[in-house]
């Protein structure tokens, strides 16, 4: 099954060369089939044990962290399971870097400068299990970043100062999950859809956020308060910055109470009465503008009369 995936992988990647190849005749099929099988035996005893350049392989290991890379290295061994590319001065993944590493289990992209991840990175990544994304350049979460990724049970997106938005169905179908971690950036809203999908979620850690405790944190804030007993959260961090009112406070120890004024409803007295302000209000307006123009008037009036008296 290896091979046959190298194959694939490999001559994918060359079919551009291959289509150039010029070719005098038609050749026989079985000629040609051997030939592909030599070229691809050959690549296989090459790709299959090679080790990128700055990287050390061992046990299905591959370390490429902390020499300096500004792009990922374009082969690795087949067989990978575990890859560190951390450390380094990364700026981006091409689209499929994943496609011919199906038994990778961990990644390790951490203290790089990554801003996104191409769409579908993981959609062959059946098996990818530890996922760290930490101390990059990341701004948002988008709906697809881990498709098909549902072996997935600890991601570390902590200390992405940019990260402003998490999409509500960035997690999903990730059912494995069980290690979260969201502290250190820039959120200040995490709607309720992104997380109530993680049946599984044991640790989850949202500390070091400017989070806005208004009412639309509510919703959030009520499963925490449900799940605290099934997942440990950095309580201790995870505090509001706003509004003015509960700056400062710790983001668990707001109640019900604290979002009374979020379900405040008016009946109908309460509009009548509001309308009722309004009109006498208005009405007073009215007669105080009347008094202030009678009163200029018999003061213009009487100033008149005195120079008057004068003359």
């Amino acid at each position: 099954v290896g091979f046959l995936q190298h194959c694939c992988c490999q001559l994918s990647k060359m079919g551009d060369t291959w289509a150039q190849v010029p070719w005098p005749r038609p050749p026989h099929p079985a000629m040609l089939l051997v030939s592909l099988l030599l070229a691809a035996g050959v690549m296989h005893s090459d790709a299959g044990t090679s080790c990128p350049v700055l990287c050390t392989c061992h046990n299905h290991v591959v370390d490429c962290s902390s020499q300096r890379l500004f792009s990922v290295p374009p082969d690795l061994p087949m067989d990978t399971q575990n890859l560190s590319l951390a450390h380094n001065r990364i700026t981006a993944v091409p689209p499929g870097y994943l496609t011919c590493y199906m038994e990778l289990w961990v990644l390790d992209l951490r203290n790089n400068s990554l801003m996104e991840l191409p769409p579908g990175l993981f959609l062959h990544a059946k098996r990818l299990a530890h996922l760290d994304l930490s101390y990059n350049n990341l701004s948002h979460v988008p709906a697809d970043m881990f498709q098909e990724a549902h072996g997935l049970v600890h991601i570390d997106l902590s200390h992405n100062p940019w990260l402003r938005r998490v999409h509500p169905q960035a997690f999903q179908g990730l059912v494995q999950l069980r290690d979260l971690d969201l502290s250190f950036g820039g959120l200040a809203f995490l709607s309720l859809e992104a997380l109530e999908g993680l049946p599984g979620l044991v640790t989850l850690q949202i500390g070091g956020n400017p989070w806005v405790c208004g009412c639309t944190m509510e919703p959030l804030l009520k499963w925490l308060r449900n799940r605290i007993q099934r997942c440990t959260a950095d309580s201790q961090l995870a505090e509001c910055r706003g509004p003015p009112e509960v700056e400062g406070a710790p983001l668990f120890s707001l109640t019900e109470e604290s979002f009374k004024a979020c379900h405040l409803t008016l009946t109908l007295d309460d509009y009548l009465f509001i309308a009722f302000v309004g009109f006498v209000v208005s009405i007073a307006s009215v007669a105080t503008n009347f008094l202030l123009g009678i009163t200029a008037n018999c003061c213009h009036r009487w100033s008149k009369a005195s120079e008057e008296e004068e003359i």
